[in-house]
């Protein structure tokens, strides 16, 4: 007596059809044959995979079909806005927001200034106006990824979050999840820049790089083997303290506008001015004022200090400059360059990020993204098994 036939196990399924949303996802608009010949899966199990993938609307067939002859082929692509994803980048004055589909394209953006309001009101607030300007359903928002400064504790308590008044010690992740109704996932803001700058910037396809964050102080983002490194208390990066301990360096050493203001007064001849704004100093030395050259020296001395210890132990490839005074790379890379190549045997290639004030912002687009990729298909199987 013949048997009938075997029902593909739940499994099994599953990586059929995660396989063909994958070809999908990287090759629209594309036939059934051709997911077929890439994939490895016979065409009928295919057909299968395609149909619950329709009736899940994460797949549907293309309107436009690619050049050639496709001899009465279906066409499919994915569903990019079958979930969404509400990115934050929270900052000691702005908030900044952005909303993106599963395809990665953004489709709102918008900045709020804080002025004294309480962050979760602020975010509240900036996050439906997200919405709203997307004109897509909010119920498809997957979830919220927030950077923020400092370091996320195991217990969500916020430490070392100075910068932005009134976050420090607060369990921050679960203030705002009761007030958006989403799940929030937090992360450190430098961290995410590292991340934004691998996904859409100047590190793509770099497995081993540095974001540094130069600001009022130093902060890093490490990415090792391709994934972005914590560490065991989740504070790896906070590199202003791996220096402390140093004779040879300051720990209270002035910041900038303060040295600016110090060699300012000592030298008649420049342009330098109170209040020492570093984008007004930095303005200066592109015009050969002497005084904030030598600022922007020391500037580069520090960055090169903060940069060896993480270049000489992990032998990173890219060092990537960000935040504010790191925007002024073309004149810190090569006195940081000259540096690191008198003190390391392999110094790595520096370069200035291509995101400036939205690596924050790429970065959380990516975690969310990610994170939503995954659910929406551990959803479909949960509807369709319930």
């Amino acid at each position: 007596m013949s048997s009938s036939p075997r029902a593909t196990p739940p499994l099994l399924r599953d990586l059929n059809e995660r396989r063909v949303l994958e070809l999908i996802r990287a090759g629209a608009p594309i036939s059934r044959a051709e997911i077929s010949r890439r994939s490895g899966i016979s065409k009928p199990t295919v057909s299968l995979a395609l149909l619950s993938l329709v009736e899940a609307g994460l797949v549907r067939e293309a309107e436009e079909r690619p050049d050639g002859p496709g001899y009465g082929a279906v066409y499919f692509e994915p569903v990019e806005d079958a979930a969404l994803v509400l990115a934050l980048d929270l900052g000691a004055r702005f908030v900044r927001g952005a909303v993106c589909d599963l395809g990665g394209a953004i489709r709102a953006r918008q900045d709020l200034e804080l002025a004294g309001a309480d962050a979760v009101t602020a975010i509240s607030r900036l996050g439906a106006a997200l919405l709203d300007a997307s004109g897509l359903d909010s119920t498809l928002v997957d979830s919220v990824v927030v950077g923020v400064p400092g370091v996320i504790a195991g217990d969500g308590t916020l430490r070392l979050a100075e910068n932005v008044a009134g976050l420090e010690g607060r369990r921050f992740g679960d203030e705002l999840q009761d007030a958006l109704g989403l799940p929030v996932t937090l992360e450190n803001d430098i961290n995410l820049a590292a991340l934004g700058e691998r996904w859409q910037g100047v590190a793509r396809g770099v497995d081993d790089f540095v974001f540094f964050s130069v600001g009022t102080g130093m902060g890093a983002g490490v990415v090792l083997g391709g994934r972005l490194h914590r560490g065991h208390h989740g504070a790896a990066g906070e590199i202003d303290f791996a220096l402390a301990a140093l004779e040879s360096v300051d720990p209270a050493a002035p910041e900038i506008s303060t040295l600016a203001a110090t060699l300012a007064a000592s030298s008649e001849a420049t342009s330098l001015a109170a209040p020492f704004d570093p984008r007004a100093i930095f303005a200066a030395a592109r015009t050969g004022d002497a005084v904030a050259e030598s600022v922007v020296e020391e500037v580069a001395r520090r960055i090169a200090l903060h940069v060896a210890p993480i270049a000489a132990v992990a032998d990173v490839e890219l060092v990537v400059l960000g935040g504010g005074i790191g925007a002024n790379g073309d004149l810190l890379l090569a006195p940081v360059g000259r540096l690191l190549g008198d003190w390391l045997p392999f110094p790595p290639r520096l370069v200035v990020s291509t995101l400036g004030d939205a690596a924050v912002l790429m970065g959380a687009l990516s975690v969310g993204r990610q994170s939503a990729l995954d659910n929406v298909f551990t959803r479909r199987r949960a509807a369709q098994t319930g």
